[in-house]
């Protein structure tokens, strides 16, 4: 079975075929830094390492691109109003560029905390100025940009005369300019559904560059355009972020692009869904807003307890990433026992000692290699996590029946069992990006106990008997510890 992936622009599952063999061009909308992100925010950038894993998994070249949004982004959807970077900078006095720095190292934190792989490139907004000119300049020419007093708008409804507005998000435009109409802020347009592409800044605005039209930031929706066709050319494979970005972010991007080079940019768009807690939306207002590291450390009064990063990303995991996800204290605790269970099944398999049949493949190895292949099958049908897990957690019974003895040795060969360890490990680590928490525990308090012994050797050592200093050190080495006497006097210790 060949990857099949639901495209958001057809409204259907497709084949996925990459436009250059072997090779993906992957982009993915980043965080806007002008605060930590949240769950939602987190569960999206999860699921697209879960994509780039698998991509990378299946052999493919991935050029992953996830973009900061550091200047022009508005707080409304038709790209007018506040500036997030700014208006944060004021409630925190700040500077505008310091809130960036501030929220952009918190959101590596974060990322470096869940174990995500970091994209290939990482462009900002404000590192991409002259990209965004020079595409509003092209615009222009092709007939959908017009200036009003120094700002610049998409003329959507002479685009949608030749395209269609509305081809990703389903949207009839005279519907949205019913809707726009009687908004306030709308009179320089020429439609109310006109989005900026360049705003004037007024002489206060911090954030403000040099352009053909005066001073000024450009719009929220250009820069992705602008970014994606630079790193990955004006068609490139995928391109995703969560189902809120559909309409107008990503109908706007299609627009920019297609009006500029005649091209849409992604052959396939993949959205995540939304996440809830207590069966509510999460929001400020209701106070079920739940920030990552609150998950981790458990500082929330609708938490009974912190749980490790895996956890939480398990539980992602165990819902389709396009389906709606509700979070709840019993989802978290069922998803850490079904992390500990796999996990443990992990440990369990990496130290079976078994004399295995040697005479060829058994009944127990084809099961094995049915359970392997419906994994691929699965993550084949649009990444469907949750069913793989379904057979990881068989596999994972195999392993408790071959250690209690239920499965005897010679039911399996060399060969399966191989082949069960390389799966829990492949689907887990490589392509899930878990960790194992039981192996972070267990080596942090054989860490402690090592101190102990290290400084009981110190002190033998300064007591000048070396007697008992030999014997920890031999005895250690003995049980595949190697004892490293460094120059400072100080010593470490490693796993032999």
């Amino acid at each position: 079975m060949s990857l099949k992936v639901y495209n958001t622009l057809s409204r259907q599952k497709e084949e996925f075929k990459s436009i250059i063999p072997n090779h993906v061009g992957l982009y993915v909308c980043g965080p806007t830094v002008y605060s930590e992100p949240h769950v939602g925010n987190l569960r999206t950038f999860c699921s697209f390492d879960m994509i780039y894993r698998y991509l990378t998994f299946l052999g493919y070249k991935v050029r992953y691109v996830r973009n900061i949004t550091d200047a022009g982004h508005l707080t409304n959807e038709r790209g007018e109003g506040v500036n997030r970077m700014e208006s944060q900078a004021m409630l925190e006095s700040l500077e505008p560029m310091e809130i960036v720095q501030k929220y952009t190292v918190s959101f590596h934190r974060i990322m470096d905390a869940f174990n995500t792989i970091p994209p290939t490139i990482e462009p900002t907004a404000t590192g991409h100025i002259v990209e965004q000119i020079e595409m509003i300049e092209t615009l222009f020419k092709n007939g959908f940009a017009y200036e009003v007093d120094g700002s610049v708008y998409f003329d959507v409804k002479k685009y949608n005369d030749q395209h269609n507005y509305g081809v990703l998000s389903g949207r009839n435009i005279d519907e949205l300019m019913a809707g726009y109409r009687d908004l306030d802020g709308q009179e320089e347009k020429r439609n109310s559904i006109d989005f900026a592409l360049w705003k004037k800044a007024s002489p206060e605005h911090i954030m403000q560059w040099n352009s053909p039209w005066g001073k000024g930031f450009p719009g929220w929706h250009l820069e992705c355009s602008a970014m994606s066709t630079k790193y990955l050319g004006e068609t490139f494979d995928i391109h995703g972020g969560g189902m809120d970005l559909k309409f107008p972010h990503h109908e706007c991007e299609i627009a920019q692009n297609t009006g500029s080079c005649k091209h849409g940019g992604a052959k396939y768009w993949l959205h995540t869904n939304m996440l809830n807690f207590n069966g509510q939306k999460m929001s400020k207002s209701l106070g079920n807003s739940i920030l990552p590291m609150e998950f981790v450390n458990g500082n929330h009064p609708l938490l009974d307890k912190g749980y490790a990063p895996s956890v939480l990303k398990f539980l992602f995991l165990q819902s389709h990433y396009s389906s709606e996800l509700d979070i709840n204290i019993k989802g978290l605790q069922d998803a850490e026992k079904g992390l500990k269970r796999l996990m443990e099944a992990v440990d369990i398999a990496s130290s079976l000692q078994l004399t295995v049949n040697s005479s060829g493949k058994t009944e127990l190895d084809i099961k094995i290699e049915n359970i392997a292949a419906a994994c691929k099958e699965c993550m084949d049908d649009d990444f469907n996590t949750a069913k793989t897990i379904g057979n990881l957690f068989e596999l994972s019974s195999i392993v408790n029946s071959l250690k209690g003895g239920q499965i005897k040795p010679e039911e399996i060969s060399a060969v399966g069992l191989d082949l069960l360890k390389s799966t829990l490990h492949s689907y887990l680590f490589d392509v899930f990006g878990l960790k194992n928490e039981n192996a972070i525990i267990s080596n942090n308090k054989l860490d402690n106990a090592m101190q102990v012994l290290i400084g009981l050797r110190k002190d033998a050592k300064a007591k000048k008997d070396f007697v008992t200093s030999d014997k920890i050190r031999n005895e250690l080495s003995a049980t595949g510890i190697q004892l490293k006497d460094e120059k400072d006097g100080e010593m470490s210790w490693t796993l032999s």
